[in-house]
């Protein structure tokens, strides 16, 4: 059985008396190996002028009926059954799809950086698909940057250069440019903060009402769905929902909105399964940075010279607006992009500023699950190679071994053990999220840095990592996330905003000073840099 979602304003219902813009009839998708149903027949209908959102818990198939309906499915899964119409007119699969992609959409998916030409200027990036004349598409493009609050000056950078908020927002831009007929985006708010975020979103109201024109967003954000859709799916996994995987939800106020997703159980793995062995105790921070200071590649300052502290057992956030330099702060510190000035400590000891130069040990300790999951995993390695690869070179154990533990970490994040063959583009970006923070624990380290730990994932599934995470921290792991997310910010001992070139400390969020004073770690965290103690 499939089910429908249900409009009830005026103009939703009206909309439903014509032939729907885009339109799905029992749209099936089965894993090509085994056939085994990934996403169990849906049907919808999106109207003139509406916006339809799409929700539900991390692995339901929401990108999966996304990638289906634009018959742009990773290999390894086929569409087995259904059909999508436009204007009423069935679109056939294969060439015929791909020029209906190119006259009518604009796409803006889970991972925006790894989907753009890594050598192109952003300027270039956004007005790729403008039809106008070179005068006509500078404009655009200008228009849209300062409509999503992108400075001028990173018309001239690649996507390397960007934040993954300024990315999302390139994308957007990119997706907009030549004013589509419609619409796709997937989470394009899981990574921003408040302020950016409403940007998107008042990108997605303007459209709303508009003739000739409509909206398919993915999003766990049941605010945002409900602020901004006509009508709601929500989709529950395959194993829960049988064929029955579209549930309507009705919504207040006379229109559909977007209750709650329902969610499987989540995991509760066994205590052993979590715990890991003891940390040795230490006197002072575990990690430091003295003199920390921050740029771009192309030179622009990010962070004045700061002095930073991470001590065992607690959990720093970082948070700060989007290109403040929050993810480039984390790279540094794991030796991925060297800083500009300053030098870090680990364990009182001098730690080198590039991965490249730190010994095993170093490169164990310091562990970073970062942002973007298509570019942290390899896509020819499955998630239980890609976890079992530090228990091989960190810790000697053998292929056995590792694989059988690469299985308990994924359920220990959340994910059933029999994702562990599954390649990162047969996964959802929660799922793989999830992935790179399981690879990161299985080094063991003392030092674990996250970068948006739980973007992309529905509330039940956020709440696996984040109780997870302060498990581990009891046991001495030192906590840093870069945030946006106020939960998130809520677990931390500490909370430091990142804006103007400069750390400064933040209240707790009123969730973490509800939590008993053992539960909150007394630590350093960050000190003004003339007050480091020098010689």
């Amino acid at each position: 059985m499939t089910a429908h979602a249900h409009a009830g304003a005026t103009e939703a219902t009206c909309a439903e008396t014509a032939v729907p813009l885009l339109a799905a009839d029992r749209l099936t998708v089965r894993r090509v190996h085994d056939e085994v149903t990934v996403l169990p027949p849906v049907d919808l209908s999106v109207g003139s002028g509406q916006v339809l959102a799409i929700t539900g818990a991390s692995g339901a198939g929401k990108t999966t009926l996304l990638r289906a309906l634009l018959d742009v499915l990773p290999d390894g899964l086929r569409r087995s059954a259904g059909t999508v119409s436009w204007h009423g007119a069935t679109v056939p699969q294969g060439r015929a799809a791909g020029r209906w992609r190119r006259a009518r959409l604009g796409w803006l998916g889970q991972d925006p950086g790894a989907a753009m030409n890594p050598l192109w200027r952003v300027d270039r990036l956004i007005g790729e698909d403008f039809t106008g004349g070179a005068a006509a598409r500078s404009e655009r493009v200008a228009a849209l940057m300062d409509r999503l609050e992108l400075a001028p000056g990173l018309a001239a950078r690649r996507v390397g250069e960007l934040s993954g908020g300024q990315a999302q927002r390139v994308a957007l831009a990119r997706a907009l440019c030549a004013d589509p007929q419609l619409l796709v985006l997937d989470e394009p708010t899981s990574a921003l903060d408040a302020a950016t975020a409403e940007l998107v979103a008042e990108a997605v109201r303007s459209r709303r009402g508009t003739p000739g024109r409509c909206v398919v967003l993915v999003t766990h954000d049941t605010r945002l769905a409900e602020e901004l859709a006509d009508r709601t799916l929500v989709l529950e996994p395959a194993a829960v929902a049988g064929p029955a995987a579209v549930v309507p939800r009705p919504a207040p106020r006379g229109r559909t909105g977007p209750g709650t997703a329902s969610s499987p159980a989540p995991v509760v793995p066994p205590a052993a399964a979590v715990r890991e062995p003891s940390r040795p105790a230490t006197h002072g921070p575990v990690l430091s940075a003295h003199g920390l200071e921050l740029r771009t590649p192309d030179g622009t300052p990010l962070l004045d010279p700061s002095d930073l502290d991470l001590s065992a057992g607690g959990w720093l956030a970082l948070t700060g607006p989007s290109g403040a330099g929050k993810t480039t702060l984390l790279h540094a510190l794991a030796g991925r992009r060297p800083p500009r000035g300053g030098h870090l400590l680990l364990h009182g000891r001098p730690l080198p500023a590039t991965a490249r130069l730190r010994d095993r040990h170093a490169l164990r300790t310091v562990q970073l699950a970062g942002q973007d999951t298509a570019t942290e995993l390899n896509p020819a390695h499955s998630a239980g190679r890609s976890v079992a690869r530090p228990l091989k070179v960190f810790h000697g154990m053998s292929g056995t071994a590792a694989r059988e533990r690469a299985r308990e970490l994924l359920e220990v994040v959340g994910l059933a053990a029999g994702l562990a063959d599954r390649r990162p583009s047969a996964l959802s970006g929660g799922q793989r999220r999830r992935v790179v923070l399981a690879r990161a624990l299985a080094a063991r380290p003392d030092v674990l840095l996250l970068d948006e730990p739980t973007a992309g994932l529905d509330p039940a599934s956020a709440h696996t990592v984040l109780d997870l995470l302060d498990r581990l921290r009891k046991d001495g792991l030192a906590v840093l996330t870069v945030t946006h997310d106020p939960d998130t910010a809520a677990r931390a001992d500490r909370v430091l905003h990142l804006t103007e070139r400069r750390l400064a400390p933040r209240p707790l969020p009123p969730a973490a000073l509800d939590r008993p004073h053992d539960e909150r770690t007394e630590h350093p965290g960050v000190r003004p840099h003339h007050d480091r103690p020098h010689g």
